[in-house]
C-alpha cells in the first residue's frame, strides 16, 4: 500500500504509526536488494540532484538511461556522494560505463572522470536550454522594472478614463510584460493566438527583449541540428551571443562556450537527461505522497520500491 498510496492513508487504513511505515519500507527493500543487482548491465547512465525537503536537503540519484529505472539514490550532493554509487558499482562495472549525462556540476565530472577515464560526460540540453530561459527570464524582469518605473514617474489619471482618451501607454507595457512570462519560455509550436501575438508585440516594441527570445530559441534549435552542422551553428550562436551586448547573454555565452564540448557530445550521441528529469518528477511526486518521511533512509526504500522495476503487487491482484 505505501508504494501505492500516501503514507497517511496507509496509516489510517492499516492502523499504524507513521514510523513503523517507514520501518516496514527500509526492510522490505533490503530484502529486495538482498535478491537483486539493480547495478549489473549498466552502460548509460544519467545523474542528477533532487530536493526532498526544505532546507536545500538533497537526493543524488542515478537513472539507467536504456531501462528508464532508477537504480540508485543517496543523500546529499556531494563527492562523497556520488563516490559511494561508484564504490556499490566497483572498478570493473565502471569501466563497462561508457556514456554519462548530468549538469554541468564540476564536482560530478570529476568524480566521473576519475572512476570512468574513458566515458563520453555530455551535457544535458535540458538544463543548456534552461540557461537560455533564465538569461531571458532575467531581461524580460529588468524590462518589467523600467516599465513599472516609468509607471510611476507617469502615473494613470485616476477614475473613469475620458471618453476618446489615448491609451496610457507604460500601463498599458507594464501589463503586457507582466503577461509576456509563458510566451517567452514556451517552443514556438505550442504557443496559444493570444501568445503569439504577445510575441508581436514584443518584436515591435522590445528589440533588446526579442533579440534574447531570438538567442534562446537559437540555443535551442542547435540540439535538432545533424551532429556534423552542430559545431558551426553553436560557434555562430555564441559569437552573436557575445555581441548583442545583453549582459545576461553575454554571459551564457562564456558558460556554454566553456561547455562546448560536452553540449556537441549530447548532440552526437542523442544523449540528454530527458528520462532522468522524468523519472526526477515522479520522486517529488512520491516525496509529496510520503509526506512525513523524517528519515532520507526510508524515503529512498519507497523510491527504489517504487521506480527501481521491483514495485509489490497489491494482495489478490
Amino acid at each position: 500500500m505505501a508504494t501505492q498510496t500516501s503514507k497517511i492513508a496507509v496509516t489510517e487504513l492499516m492502523r499504524i504509526a507513521w514510523r513503523t511505515v517507514g520501518a516496514v519500507i527500509t526492510r522490505v527493500w533490503a530484502e529486495v536488494e538482498g535478491r537483486v543487482d539493480l547495478l549489473s548491465g549498466l552502460t548509460r547512465i544519467g545523474i542528477d540532484e533532487v530536493s526532498y525537503r526544505r532546507g536545500h536537503l538533497y537526493l543524488m540519484v542515478v537513472i539507467d538511461h536504456d531501462t528508464g529505472r532508477l537504480v540508485w539514490a543517496g543523500k546529499g550532493q556531494t563527492k562523497a556522494t556520488l563516490q559511494s554509487f561508484f564504490d556499490a558499482l566497483g572498478p570493473e562495472r565502471s569501466a563497462q560505463i561508457t556514456h554519462v549525462t548530468a549538469d554541468s556540476a564540476g564536482y560530478i565530472a570529476d568524480v566521473v572522470g576519475t572512476n570512468c577515464p574513458a566515458v563520453i560526460q555530455a551535457a544535458d540540453p535540458f538544463h543548456v536550454v534552461k540557461w537560455a530561459n533564465d538569461a531571458l527570464g532575467e531581461v524580460r524582469l529588468t524590462a518589467w522594472r523600467e516599465a513599472r518605473a516609468a509607471v510611476r514617474a507617469n502615473p494613470p489619471r485616476r477614475g473613469r478614463p475620458v471618453k476618446d482618451a489615448p491609451p496610457h501607454l507604460e500601463s498599458q507595457r507594464l501589463r503586457l510584460l507582466t503577461r509576456s512570462r509563458y510566451a517567452l519560455w514556451k517552443n514556438p509550436e505550442n504557443l496559444t493566438s493570444s501568445q503569439s501575438a504577445q510575441l508581436k508585440w514584443i518584436a515591435q516594441t522590445d528589440p533588446r527583449l526579442w533579440r534574447g527570445y531570438q538567442l534562446k530559441e537559437g540555443l535551442r534549435a542547435i540540439f535538432k541540428l545533424p551532429h556534423h552542422e552542430a559545431p558551426e551553428a553553436l560557434n555562430a550562436w555564441i559569437t552573436s551571443a557575445q555581441r548583442c551586448r545583453i549582459p545576461q547573454f553575454a554571459a551564457l555565452a562564456k558558460t556554454v562556450q566553456a561547455q562546448r564540448g560536452p553540449i556537441l557530445l549530447a548532440i552526437e550521441h542523442g544523449l540528454s537527461n530527458g528520462r532522468t528529469e522524468a523519472v526526477n518528477l515522479r520522486i517529488r511526486l512520491r516525496t509529496r505522497m510520503a509526506y512525513g518521511f523524517r528519515d532520507p533512509h526510508a524515503l529512498i526504500a519507497i523510491l527504489m520500491l517504487t521506480l527501481g522495476g521491483h514495485r509489490p503487487r497489491l494482495p489478490g491482484r
